[in-house]
């Protein structure tokens, strides 16, 4: 994966260095039942969760440059929300922030940065963009991103106990986007 650079960001491969790091937001109530997974219970769990992301190759640590420290994760993974669109070359972005730096615009950054290598430099046909129907700080970034909403799936959470919730799907097509910054 290519290290990518915004004005605040380092979006970069993860390190099993940044255990410490991830366990600060990965611990919170905050953050992981908001994407889908429980809170770590300790460093050791975000190590593991480390080597996982390394081996998938398909997300970035969020390093903020003024601090020179990981404050979330970011990915482009290969999910196809819409079965009617399965030929494309598509990815699904997702992400988290440690909380102590929400509502400073960061993950929309990130997101543009990943949208502008998505279509640029990995000649994507589009990109997804979920968010749980109750997480309304992720569907403001969407909102700020541009996605459009496309559909809703019912769904199971495996790793919180198959929690039942509602997913809303959104996505940007190249075109789209090509037109959108012309």
């Amino acid at each position: 994966m290519e290290t990518l650079i915004t004005d605040r960001l380092i979006l970069r491969e993860w390190r099993e260095t940044d255990s410490k790091d991830l366990q600060e937001y990965a611990k919170s109530d905050l953050v992981g039942p908001s994407a889908g997974w429980p809170p770590h219970k300790d460093e050791e769990e975000s190590k593991v969760i480390i080597q996982m992301f390394i081996k998938n190759n398909d997300s970035y640590a969020i390093v903020f440059k003024e601090e020179n420290k990981v404050i979330g994760g970011i990915g482009l993974h290969y999910r196809k929300p819409d079965d009617s669109l399965s030929d494309l070359n598509q990815r699904e972005i997702g992400y988290v922030l440690n909380p102590k730096y929400w509502g400073k615009g960061i993950v929309p950054e990130a997101v543009n940065c990943l949208i502008k290598h998505g279509f640029n430099d990995l000649n994507l046909d589009l990109i997804w963009c979920g968010h749980y129907d109750f997480n309304n700080k992720s569907k403001r970034v969407v909102e700020k991103c541009n996605f459009k909403y496309r559909l809703k799936k019912d769904e199971k959470l495996r790793l919180l106990d198959n929690k039942e919730v509602t997913t809303l799907y959104y996505n940007i097509f190249r075109t789209d986007y090509f037109n959108e910054i012309s």
